[in-house]
């Protein structure tokens, strides 16, 4: 009785998985995600995008597809990148939510149920945080640094918990329908239709087959492009630079003419002439964040996102 209520409460599901140098990890994931999807009794679709990968990881799709009609491959034409490869995955997605997963089996198949109970309390992102990441102490750094950027351009509470291994309702990608610009972050984009984040602690694995293929260099560049791509941040810190500026050389500027009324005597030459330059480049600075503001909102209507997203429609 209770499989049968499972069952009648289990949405169908369309599991991604970004490809990338991953042909020694594609079977044993597929056959757990198999073992798993199984058991949950529900219409469902294992979806692998082979993001331009240089080793055998497509041919293995292929051939994975051919035996398993609940498998579907999606071929790129070059490396796009991570989260290129799951928007493209995410628009061909068949099935009411959508578990996004590595394919280094790390992200433990297993845990997934754990994600939809949580899902099924009314949420519509819900992430898998690791209890404890398995990576080096430089890739943790990164990563930190790259969940606070996060943090600043997704403006949700849950930015420090957002990972790889998410599932959320495919409805969401209405919000970024529009959406062509060639710098992604997927999280981001899910804020665009919804604030009902979640997370749940999970299992994470150490890598036992391959190697990452993010370097700290791909992860800050990475980082630099959401904050670039999805914020004004870096305008604003303009204008606040020249702001402070231009009360840095006020300041001199009343100190250096208040010396001379008061002492009747002042530094020749430099302290005023320091004010001025200071006044003016602050007075630019700010100027240009003005202007950057706008060039902004610009930036903004140009990503096409939409003013608002429908849940429901009832007549």
């Amino acid at each position: 009785m209770k499989e049968c209520l499972m069952s009648a409460a289990t949405p169908s599901l369309s599991i991604l998985i970004p490809v990338y140098r991953s042909e020694a990890s594609l079977k044993p994931l597929v056959s757990r995600l198999m073992a798993v999807l199984d058991s949950l009794h529900t219409e469902f679709e294992i979806m692998l995008v082979n993001d331009g990968s240089p080793d055998r990881s497509w041919d293995l799709i292929q051939e994975l597809s051919r035996s398993n009609a609940h498998l579907r491959g999606i071929n790129l034409m070059r490396n796009f990148g991570q989260h290129n490869a799951l928007l493209c995955g995410i628009r061909e997605a068949r099935h009411e939510v959508i578990v996004t997963l590595d394919a280094d089996l790390q992200n433990p198949p297993e845990e997934i149920p754990r994600l939809l109970e949580k899902l099924a309390e009314g949420h519509d992102v819900v992430y898998g945080t690791p209890h404890q990441p398995q990576h080096g102490i430089f890739r943790d750094l990164s990563s930190w640094v790259l969940r606070l950027i996060a943090r600043s351009v997704m403006r949700v509470g849950l930015a420090p918990h957002i990972s790889a291994f998410r599932a959320f309702r495919t409805q969401l990608r209405d919000a970024f329908a529009a959406f062509q610009g060639p710098f992604v972050m997927i999280d981001v984009l899910l804020t665009w239709g919804t604030t009902r984040f979640a997370s749940v602690p999970v299992r994470h694995d150490a890598r036992s087959i391959g190697k990452s293929s993010y370097s700290l260099r791909k992860l800050f560049v990475h980082g630099f492009n959401v904050l670039t791509g999805f914020s004004t941040l870096p305008l604003q810190l303009a204008s606040w630079i020249g702001f402070f500026f231009t009360l840095f050389g006020l300041g001199v500027l009343v100190y250096v003419i208040g010396r001379y009324l008061i002492l009747g005597y002042s530094f020749p030459g430099f302290p005023f002439l320091a004010s001025i330059i200071a006044i003016f480049s602050g007075a630019q600075l700010f100027a240009l964040g003005i202007i950057g503001e706008y060039l902004a909102r610009m930036h903004f209507r140009l990503m096409e996102r939409p003013p608002y997203v429908m849940r429901q429609n009832k007549d």
